[in-house]
């Protein structure tokens, strides 16, 4: 659209501004050639995940082979020039640089020949997972140590005859003055980390798996990713916001998995008053109930420990039962006063009464309940919580890694066309969007409730934050990980005491929502799509949550291609359910993939024998022509960029600014 005098007079403010940064003529002419360059660029590649539930090792694995992406380009890049033998062993120094190398020095008899066949490898992998980016884009992801060296590599090549000598006494001197393992280190990193271009973890960092404090490291570390919280994240933010509820079921959690890493090595939580108070006030409860489940790694416990486990399990499930009531009496808005179950048991028969009908209790041994006022806490366990609430509100390490969830994460975002959140969008039986009750009596219904919701999950976090609504802030917590209409949780209700309590099954059954009933039709998703305004030919709704069931035949892609949900079960405890161990969704300048991975062995395994997770590769979805930059969201920020660049080179040529020599 042509400029005109009236538009640059309407902008001169703005304008004036701009010329700061773009004093003259040639500094925006320059920039604008060098936005056009980038827009012509093939789109970079993201990476999808979800639900990694602490498994450190495998999520680990996958971000270091790009979920198969390097192993597939070494292929690709050296054919039938290396044996599969030798490419395994290169994607292995790919993936564990400093291992591998401690191994090749051990075993390796000419050292200095394998340092510049290796490098020269090396070199060729990278100058091909850096093409689809600037210069300066690579620049700025190399070390400082090498960044002049790799830049030369990459840009020389080997058959130019007037350069090779040059190439080959970079790499000579490179090995002659013993920079040959830092360097060796550095390209593969570099060749990790151009390999992804954005990573979107939608949701579930922690429980179960005994690496979530890693996995937060990891991330913290990481150079761009984002994440869209889930209901076991949103578990523990409340348990760091001093939420006694969201802090029981935390433990809980762990004790049930057998699992106490992410606790107690990682955050340094002490547990020690709570076996305390288990040992003497559950000393003649077998706890039969609560003995902690045989996968994720509690195969490797012995008796006396898993007698201790489910002791300090039963313990504080009952103290979470008391925990939750106390809040839900303080929101009936929420009408959950039925979950209060510790009322509704008759502790002489032995029986529960939930919606009218009798269940015999399995065991009906709760020591530190008083029949009379079944919710009340005892003193003892006054003392505890107390204790266990100082320990998750001071700690400076889960702040650190909270503070980062909020800071990259919300409850949903849009990218590219895609609309990625975790579980669901709350609607009514016809598929309409639910209006859902949030403070003070206002309602809510689809964006506007998501957004209102994630307003109130950091102002639980500000100092700044009025009292009365920062506690119902913490409050919110428990309706977030439990309520019928949580974005969430979005079920009839959560079976916990039920599961341990009765036997009759059918009190377990959880009622899912109507998003998860209606989501296979293609016209939902497009009614949801619109409600958040995400336009394009080719968009979609990417969600986590449910493991989906692949063993059983379920597809992961449903509503004729605009649903994705990528939850395939990373977690040990999901393996036997999901018949796999996790999916990654692969979004490329070409289309969407989805890689389905195979259960990890182990870090050493893959060090030592090149063991790779198995993964096989499903074309969701692919362009008919390479996608660019121009056509993402960073290309419609840089047109935005350039139309106001030649709104100053207009006010520059006629005279309405001055150029600045």
């Amino acid at each position: 659209m042509k400029t005109t005098h009236q538009e640059i007079e309407k902008d001169m403010r703005y304008l004036q501004l701009l010329s700061q940064t773009f004093p003259t003529i040639a500094a925006a002419s320059t920039e604008i050639i060098n936005l056009q360059a980038i827009l012509n660029l093939p789109k970079g590649t993201e990476h999808f995940l979800a639900d990694l539930h602490g498994e450190y090792k495998s999520f680990q694995h996958v971000i270091r082979n790009a979920s198969g992406n390097i192993k597939r380009k070494v292929g690709e890049i050296f054919g039938n020039e290396l044996r599969e033998s030798e490419k395994k062993e290169l994607c292995t120094l790919i993936y564990y640089p400093e291992e591998k190398l401690e191994l090749v020095k051990n075993n390796e008899p000419e050292l200095e020949d394998w340092y510049h066949i290796t490098i020269h490898q090396l070199v060729k992998v990278c100058r091909d997972v850096s093409s689809k980016y600037t210069r300066s884009k690579v620049r700025k992801s190399l070390p400082d140590d090498f960044s002049y060296i790799i830049q030369e590599l990459l840009h020389e090549r080997t058959d130019d005859v007037d350069k090779a000598a040059y190439v080959n006494v970079i790499i000579d001197t490179i090995v002659t003055t013993g920079r040959a393992d830092d360097f060796i280190t550095a390209m593969c990193h570099v060749i990790q980390r151009l390999a992804i271009d954005q990573l979107h973890i939608l949701g579930d960092v922690y429980d179960r798996g005994p690496g979530a404090h890693l996995i937060m490291d990891l991330l913290n570390k990481y150079h761009n990713w984002d994440i869209q919280w889930g209901n076991h994240d949103i578990l523990w933010m409340g348990a760091c916001a001093g939420n006694d509820a969201c802090i029981c079921n935390v433990i809980r959690l762990s004790l049930r998995y057998a699992n106490l890493v992410t606790l107690e090595e990682g955050y340094g939580i002490n547990l020690v008053p709570l076996a305390t108070f288990a040992m003497e006030r559950y000393a003649d409860d077998p706890c039969e109930e609560f003995m902690p489940k045989t996968s994720g790694g509690s195969e490797d416990i012995d008796e006396k420990t898993r007698i201790l486990t489910a002791k300090m399990h039963k313990a504080i499930s009952v103290l979470q039962f008391k925990a939750e009531a106390s809040i839900i009496a303080r929101h009936p808005e929420w009408g959950m006063y039925d979950r209060i179950l510790l009322n509704c048991i008759d502790y002489e028969k032995g029986t529960c009464t939930i919606d009218g009908q009798e269940y015999k209790m399995n065991s009906c041994m709760f020591p530190t309940i008083d029949p009379s006022d079944p919710c009340a806490l005892s003193d003892e366990e006054q003392l505890l919580i107390q204790r266990l609430r100082h320990s998750f509100t001071v700690n400076e390490k889960l702040h650190k890694h909270i503070r980062s969830l909020l800071s990259h994460g919300s409850l949903y975002t849009v990218v590219n066309d895609n609309l990625l959140f975790h579980a669901s969008i709350p609607l009514n039986d016809d598929g309409s969007l639910k209006e859902v009750e949030l403070y003070e009596g206002r309602r809510f219904k689809g964006k506007e409730l998501m957004n209102r919701t994630d307003q109130i999950i950091r102002s639980a976090f500000q100092d700044e934050t009025d009292k009365v609504e920062r506690s119902f802030a913490v409050d919110y917590f428990l309706y977030l990980w439990c309520g019928k209409d949580s974005v969430l949780f979005d079920k009839s209700k959560m079976a916990t005491f039920e599961r341990y309590f009765l036997s009759d099954k059918s009190t377990f059954k959880e009622e899912k929502g109507n998003y998860f009933k209606l989501r296979d039709s293609a016209e939902e998703c497009d009614r949801i799509l619109d409600a958040f305004n995400v336009t394009g030919a080719n968009r979609h709704i990417i969600n986590g949550h449910v493991p989906v069931h692949v063993a059983s035949g379920e597809n992961p892609i449903k509503a004729d291609g605009r649903l994705m949900v990528i939850d395939g079960g990373f977690s040990q405890a999901y393996h036997k359910e999901t018949g796999i161990a996790g999916y990654t969704l692969v979004y490329h300048s070409r289309g969407f993939q989805l890689v389905q991975h195979e259960p990890f062995t182990s870090t050493e395994d893959a060090i030592l024998r090149g063991s790779d997770i198995k993964s096989t590769i499903q074309i969701v979805e692919m362009s008919a022509y390479r996608m660019l930059v121009a056509d993402t969201d960073i290309g419609k920020e840089l047109k935005k960029q350039i139309a106001d660049l030649e709104k100053l080179l207009y006010a520059y040529r006629y005279g309405f600014l001055k150029e600045r020599r």
